[in-house]
């Protein structure tokens, strides 16, 4: 037994060898070991290895479920299909493996470290008493010293296959959570491509800023229509053509104290009223639109009395059309879609942190978190009685962030 009041020179801790530190270590923590049993006592006991090998095959599989990960991730074809495109079923399944693969990669980790301290570890069962103040010199030898028993006790440092396996099985592990980052990291700054319903890829533009290219935009509502089936003597499938997902609003499509969702929609994809093609296809467009992550646009109608007592915010006086105020859905808090209208108060709401919004100030913020108005959209009515876009945003849709100036 050693004297917990022994002051231990630097010579004296220099000349013990591993184990005596990791006693001493044991005893100046105040740490008593009262059952301890190792595994396997005997030198090529069989369950040892039958241990061993059930060890490594959770790693492997770790191993394998991440590498299918990062496979599926960075190869497999993800761009958006609809019903009865040729790669349609690839389409359907990337999600799924992406979470297949991703929670096996983690839970064969998680598996195998399991079975390894069940397994292989000595069994140990210790108590320690608490004590305050730092540690000195001896504490911190000594704890080195028991990490390093712990190291050899755990058996690891033999077992090279293992090793090998783990670091293999974690770095991977690592990567299934660390690689989807990575298509989140974007240059704000960066035009990606040509602008369209998306916008250009930088976080200003939308769909609404084709018009500022001369493109002629509608206010249009989703129909929620789908592709249709259809049969001939080759055989049966789905069609867009003819099918209309995006169709013109007009101001006496909303009753007073209305609100309606509305997207851009450009001249050259109209396929209603009469201007209805049976052989048109611009379904996909229409998707594209309503899928842009900046164009949902709240379209509200006032009830006149109320309308009279809006006050406009300077310089977007005329940025109404009578009655009726297009603000943008995307929440200036962090992005969600602020889908509530409560005509009695002219609140619109948000309802994922509370935000409240007045439609009679110009959508000012008046609860909440969302510290900046709404942008609002430009609108008028065309010749034929279609409510249009006036021109773009003038400012950043969406949450803040340090380009924006309101």
């Amino acid at each position: 037994m050693t004297n917990k009041d022994t002051k231990y020179t630097e010579e004296d801790l220099r000349s013990m060898s591993n184990e005596e530190l990791a006693e001493l270590g044991t005893e100046l923590d105040d740490v008593t070991v009262a059952y301890r049993k190792e595994r396997f006592p005997l030198d090529n006991d069989p369950e040892e290895k039958r241990a061993s090998f059930s060890v490594g095959v959770w790693l492997t599989i770790g191993i394998l479920a991440g590498l299918a990960f990062l496979g599926v991730y960075l190869f497999w074809p993800w761009q958006y299909q609809m019903k009865g495109d040729e790669n349609f079923w690839y389409h359907t399944l990337y999600t799924p493996l992406l979470g297949v693969t991703a929670g096996l990669s983690v839970l064969s980790l998680g598996f195998a470290i399991i079975q390894y301290v069940k397994r292989i570890i000595p069994e140990e069962i210790s108590v320690q008493r608490r004590h305050d103040g730092p540690s000195d010199e001896v504490d911190r030898r000594t704890l080195t010293a028991l990490l390093n028993d712990s190291w050899k006790t755990s058996t690891l440092g033999r077992r090279k296959t293992l090793q090998g396996l783990l670091g293999g099985a974690g770095v991977l592990a690592g990567l299934v959570v660390i690689a989807p980052l990575g298509g989140a990291i974007k240059n704000p700054w960066k035009v990606r491509h040509e602008l369209d319903y998306s916008g250009d890829g930088t976080l200003w533009t939308s769909g609404w800023t084709m018009h500022d290219k001369g493109v002629k935009l509608y206010l249009a509502r989703d129909t929620g229509t789908i592709a249709e089936e259809h049969s001939d003597s080759v055989g049966s499938g789905y069609t867009t053509q003819g099918v209309t997902r995006l169709v013109r609003v007009r101001p006496e499509d909303l009753a007073a104290g209305g609100m309606e969702t509305v997207f851009p929609l450009a001249e050259d994809h109209v396929n209603d009223g009469d201007r209805y093609d049976p052989q048109a296809d611009v379904y996909e467009e229409h998707m594209h639109s309503i899928h842009g992550n900046r164009n949902a646009v709240m379209l509200i109608r006032l009830r006149h009395q109320d309308a009279e007592k809006a006050i406009e915010r300077q310089g977007q006086e005329d940025f109404h059309h009578g009655d009726y105020y297009a603000f943008s859905k995307i929440c200036t808090h962090i992005g969600c879609p602020t889908s509530l209208y409560e005509q009695q108060t002219n609140r619109i709401l948000c309802p994922c942190h509370q935000s409240q919004f007045d439609a009679l100030q110009y959508g000012k913020p008046v609860f909440g978190p969302a510290a900046r108005a709404l942008p609002q959209l430009p609108i008028t009515v065309d010749d034929e009685g279609f409510l249009v876009a006036q021109g773009n945003f003038i400012e950043p849709v969406g949450p803040a962030f340090w380009e924006r100036e309101s």
